[in-house]
């Protein structure tokens, strides 16, 4: 698996997680990425995204001023920091490449995915 995501668990209202997704080919270094969440029975949407040099951050309203989204390109690692979760936050995780060097909220702009982590918030 090139990008493994890891983090997700099942947390309380309120509580915090970060999730990671690390690169084992390193070929995203130059790259934007992101990450997406997909709820049972719903679409795969966009969560946050990163250009390939740690700034440009972009996020869904949903999540902006909850998570952050940040890398390590030494560690070839992403990372997403989510506070304040709540039960409408429950959906497996997702980290993307992207084929630009900057982040993006559209799906298809994403070359490579990871198998995905499952966050459970309960109420």
């Amino acid at each position: 698996v090139q990008l493994q995501a890891s983090g997700g668990g099942l947390v309380a209202a309120g509580g915090s997680l970060r999730l990671s997704c690390a690169d084992s080919t390193r070929l995203s270094s130059n790259n934007g990425m992101g990450w997406f969440r997909q709820a049972p029975g719903k679409e795969r949407d966009f969560v946050a995204a990163i250009s390939w040099n740690g700034g440009g951050a972009l996020y869904a309203d949903s999540v902006k001023d909850r998570f952050t989204i940040s890398r390590d390109r030494a560690k070839n690692t992403l990372y997403l920091q989510m506070n304040g979760l709540t039960p409408e936050d429950t959906a497996v995780y997702f980290c993307a490449a992207a084929r630009a060097a900057y982040g993006s909220r559209i799906r298809s702009d994403y070359a490579r995915w990871g198998q995905g982590t499952l966050v459970t918030v309960s109420s």
